[in-house]
């Protein structure tokens, strides 16, 4: 039986939108932001040899400069101020979490509520600073090496390392905005419109390659089927729930002695999200970003890293697949579903497990459920992450078609859309509310009839 909520999420039509002026002023601000980082992936970085760095990305596009151009929207492709995408960002996010979760300081900052989580992304800011100059440095070195500098140096080296550093802070600083101010979460949103932007190029590059014959007909439709196919099986999986029967016992408020109520408490699937994918794409591409470009400068051992874990590789696919187990279990247990907190807001609330104690039983059972759930929800990450990369590696498709991608198409719409609705839902609710306000001062307001003797 569906709630009231989900009916009048079912109803919602064009006229409830176009009603909704908070919810079009928070879409139209979000698209803003998204076209001014749109149009700063096309802004090259001072100093760039064009010809020489678009011979280079053609040789690349296959392997894992595709990836990159992927995850940054084209704009590693072009050198653009925003090459480094949102990516030092997300690095700095894991170890800010990792630490998090092993180092009693900022274990104790966890708890202190709002004004802890504010240090922690303080603490995560200056991370990307860090991590961002330190990669734009070796990335302008690597410029230089790879001869696609026009005119190398330490003024070359500068400018390379101030603009890009700028561009990832200042792509930072839009995804908070679109959060707060916008739709959906803008980290996740920034990422999504770089992978939409690369799709169209990619199918016509793929279906070229038919034409002039290097890929079968056959081939071509059943990747078509495949990607279809991937996508109804992530939305399926993506709305997947395990349901815990919760009971609330019979209460006494003054004179009056309520019901006892039951509900539910939903545990999806994959809690984590896309973000364990996201998280292990940004480990695979932070040894491998700056290698890209230094050609045949590279030493034995890197040589021999990237020879291992190239895209395709067996140590690739282990690894990759290993932190995507890795990252579900500790960002579902560490942020997503914390089964110590939900214990203790059940026991708070007077509610139970049918059959279990509350508290330390409740946290033990939460945990043994969830630990269950999670084998489900890491191998269907992991799986949909590795699939097209084995297919890629073994048809040699010669573009970057990766399963986190399709994760993160899906898993950001999903979640954009039903903010889009809780926002309709909530709008109606307070129209709802204006109506019987004003129906009751009308009644209140009536004149009497004369008195009868």
């Amino acid at each position: 039986m569906a709630s009231a909520a989900e009916q009048m999420a079912a109803n919602v039509s064009w006229s409830a939108f176009g009603k909704a002026t908070e919810l079009r002023q928070r879409i139209l601000f979000t698209i803003g932001l998204l076209m001014i980082y749109r149009l700063g992936t096309f802004i090259p970085v001072p100093g760039i040899d064009g010809i020489a760095l678009q011979q280079f990305m053609e040789e690349a596009q296959a392997g894992i400069g595709g990836i990159l151009s992927m995850f940054t929207g084209g704009a590693l492709s072009r050198m653009a101020i925003f090459t480094l995408g949102i990516m030092p960002y997300i690095s700095a996010s894991i170890v800010m979490q990792l630490l998090g979760s092993m180092w009693e300081p900022l274990k104790n900052l966890k708890k202190e509520g709002e004004a802890g989580r504010r240090k922690l992304n303080q603490y995560t800011r200056y991370g990307t600073v860090v991590l961002a100059t330190a990669q734009a440095y070796g990335l302008a070195v690597s410029l230089e090496a790879g001869g696609l500098a026009s005119d190398p140096g330490f003024f070359f080296r500068a400018s390379c390392v101030i603009t890009i550093v700028g561009g990832t802070m200042f792509l930072m600083w839009l995804g908070e905005q679109i959060t707060a101010r916008g739709i959906g979460n803008g980290i996740s949103l920034i990422i999504f419109v770089g992978i939409i932007a690369e799709i169209p190029s990619a199918l016509a590059q793929f279906l070229s390659q038919g034409r002039t014959g290097a890929i079968s007909p056959f081939v071509i439709v059943g990747i078509l089927l495949m990607v279809i196919v991937v996508l109804t099986f992530v939305v399926f999986m993506e709305r997947s729930l395990r349901k815990i029967h919760i009971q609330y016992p019979r209460q006494q408020r003054g004179m009056k002695i309520y019901d006892g109520s039951s509900s539910h408490l939903p545990i999806k699937v994959n809690p984590a999200g896309v973000i364990p994918a996201i998280f292990a794409s940004a480990l695979l591409l932070l040894p491998t970003t700056i290698s890209t470009f230094s050609g045949g400068s590279s030493g034995p051992v890197m040589s021999t890293i990237l020879a291992l874990f190239g895209p395709g590789q067996p140590l690739y696919l282990i690894f990759f697949g290993g932190m995507i187990i890795f990252f579900t279990y500790f960002y579902t247990r560490e942020v997503a579903f914390k089964t110590e907190d939900v214990a203790e807001n059940l026991k708070n609330q007077n509610g139970f497990v049918p059959g279990i104690r509350p508290g330390k039983r409740t946290e033990e059972y939460l945990d043994y459920v969830l630990t269950r759930i999670l084998v489900l929800g890491s191998g269907y990450l992991a799986l949909v992450a590795l699939l097209p990369e084995i297919i890629r590696a073994e048809l040699s498709i010669p573009f970057y078609f990766g399963g986190t991608s399709v994760l993160i198409i899906v898993s950001v719409g999903m979640d954009t859309i039903q903010q889009v609705q809780s926002h309709l839902v909530a709008h109606q609710y307070e129209g709802l509310i204006e109506k019987s306000q004003l129906r009751g001062k009308r009644s209140t307001t009536k004149k009497k009839g004369p008195s009868r003797r």
